[in-house]
């Protein structure tokens, strides 16, 4: 299995690494400590022992670090990792390639060395999406990536009146698990909402997620829609947002939302507010990997 041999940081940029064996990996950041973390859409840089091993074989004394990489790897082809493909490091963190290799500027002291280095050309870079602890002797694994649609429920919105700020939530809270494909603002009508979402089942986006409309008011038609589309029902879904989410308002109680399938697409309701989907979001979170692969059959496969 793919694994993380070294975890390294330095103080400044601009010179070696060192194996601190230990850190932590920090949400939009990168490594804790490091001079280059929060440094764009390279945030956090890896390079394999394999790469590191055609340098040693032309006599050079280098190892973990050394190419300025925070983790050192062995056992994966780094270089022919699609961008946009995430990786699993360890128990909690998830990265996402952003760009493989990068041009070189300035010669480093290997390249003057041995006349060649591997890093610009075999190094990747990727961006923290769930952050978490990494150490030495973790696994590196391959995650599927999913396609999701969001569709935000509001008369306000879809006129014009109002910014939607719920939906552009949602589709940050899911880079965990993939890309939001799909997003549209429709208003607080049950056959618009119910059509929109038939277009995106159609579409093959792997999950939905509706933002808005779960509420009492009489516009209030997102579950409605919803029950028209779906074929089976996933009642735990909602339940347990119910009960986990009533602890931070009774309000919770209020809502109507539901959640279910629609041939290889599930379907999640949401609330309409930015706060109230990061909490709902947070509580399906620890199954939502193990429900995606169970309802598109994709269990298993790597992100290719």
């Amino acid at each position: 299995m793919p694994e993380i041999v070294a975890v390294c940081t330095s103080p400044n940029k601009g010179e070696r690494k060192k194996n601190i064996g230990k850190s932590f990996l920090i949400k939009d950041q990168g490594l804790e400590g490091d001079a280059h973390a929060g440094f764009a859409h390279r945030q956090v840089s890896l390079l394999a022992e394999e790469s590191i091993a055609k340098m040693t074989a032309r006599g050079l004394d280098v190892g973990p670090g050394d190419f300025a990489e925070n983790l050192t790897t062995r056992g994966i082809e780094l270089v022919n990792l699609p961008v946009g493909t995430r990786l699993q490091a360890g128990p909690e963190a998830v990265l996402r390639v952003t760009q493989i290799g990068k041009e070189c500027h300035d010669r480093c002291s290997i390249y003057y060395q041995a006349g060649d280095c591997v890093m610009p050309r075999e190094g990747i870079f990727t961006e923290v999406l769930r952050e978490g602890r990494i150490e030495a002797g973790n696994s590196l694994e391959l995650k599927t990536s999913y396609r999701f649609g969001v569709i935000t429920a509001s008369d306000k919105g879809a006129g014009g009146l109002r910014e939607d700020t719920s939906g552009p939530a949602v589709e940050k809270l899911l880079l965990p698990w993939g890309d939001v494909v799909k997003t549209v603002i429709v208003p607080d009508e049950q056959a618009a909402l119910a059509d929109k979402m038939r277009e995106m089942v159609s579409g093959g986006v792997d999950a939905i997620f509706t933002t808005g409309g779960t509420g009492l008011s009489p516009r209030d038609v997102t579950p409605e829609a919803t029950r028209a589309v779906i074929e089976r029902e996933v009642p735990g879904i909602p339940e347990a947002i119910r009960r986990e989410t009533a602890a931070v308002t009774t309000r919770a109680m209020l809502s109507r939302g539901v959640a279910g399938t629609c041939g290889s697409t599930l379907i999640i309701n949401l609330p309409g507010s930015p706060k109230a989907v990061a909490e709902c979001l947070e509580v399906i979170a620890p199954v939502l990997e193990h429900a995606l692969e169970t309802v598109t059959g994709r269990g298993g496969e790597c992100a290719r």
